[in-house]
């Protein structure tokens, strides 16, 4: 988990956003709280806001720079799977899709730059606070397997995954000279703990199911590594974007799926 100031914990830890019962949790208060007594030195805010609104999106940033004076990384991760298939798709599917999956990228590219442009010469008053005295960023954007290939859920969620991939290859060019780099992490089977009791089912005979509706066996033979992946494994793609380890990488996008999108199709039952 990358800090404002850029600095990261040594160790990741998984954190679930499921309640007991297996619904989503709004405690984002609580989750943060619950972080924030693990690791000190790392100040999680709870703010919720609309990912896809260009004003929450502004509001948001510049409360960002009121509370902290800089803005070092910004990581958009949302996601909307939609229908499994074409003939299910409406018009209105497909927006709300474009809308989920690549507008909050879209906004970060616009938006994140200026504000990462702002330096600040002096030490700031929050712990762990650095000087920043030249212009530097780096915008993280969490998309899906489905940036690069079909055949994974719905087309919709194909199509607008591929979207938020072309605004991280559209954003190479459009940051030059501004010292921003911006990345794209495509996670594949990760096990995030889906509510099978609310969970659309459709089409899961023919597409790729959740870690849980999947036997062993399966899974070892359609991942590399054979087993699905955990959200911590994805966080510490995204902390080596925020570093500087990843000083002269952008408009890459990163695959981390256990080696499951190079597995020979032809040997791969799904």
């Amino acid at each position: 988990m990358a800090t404002v100031n850029g600095q990261q914990e040594s160790e990741s830890q998984h954190f679930s956003p499921y309640r007991p019962d297996g619904k989503l949790s709004d405690d984002y208060a609580g989750l943060a709280d619950e972080v924030n007594k693990l690791h000190p030195s790392t100040k999680v805010i709870g703010y919720p806001f609309k990912l896809a609104n260009e004003e929450d999106t502004l509001a948001l940033i510049d409360d960002v720079l009121n509370a902290w004076g800089r803005l070092d990384v910004y990581v958009t991760s949302s996601g909307l799977l939609g229908p499994p298939s074409i003939a299910d798709t409406t018009p209105a599917d497909l927006y709300k899709l474009f809308e989920a999956n690549s507008m909050a990228p879209f906004f970060a590219l616009k938006y994140a730059p200026p504000a990462m442009a702002k330096t600040t010469p002096k030490k700031g008053n929050y712990p762990n606070a650095a000087p920043k005295d030249q212009a530097y960023g780096s915008i993280i954007v969490v998309s899906s397997v489905a940036s690069t290939y079909g055949g994974c859920w719905g087309p919709a969620f194909t199509m607008s995954s591929h979207a938020a991939l072309g605004v991280v290859r559209a954003g190479v060019a459009t940051l030059k000279g501004t010292g921003v780099r911006i990345n794209c992490i495509s996670p594949g089977q990760i096990d995030i703990g889906v509510d099978l009791k609310e969970f659309d089912m459709r089409g899961l005979n023919a597409q790729f199911p959740p870690a849980s509706l999947q036997s062993q066996k399966v899974q070892r033979e359609i991942v590399g590594l054979e087993r699905s992946g955990l959200p911590s494994e994805v966080a510490k793609v995204a902390g080596f974007f925020a570093s500087g380890f990843s000083s002269y990488i952008t408009g890459t996008n990163q695959i981390v799926d256990g080696g499951a999108s190079v597995m020979n199709p032809l040997t791969v039952p799904i």
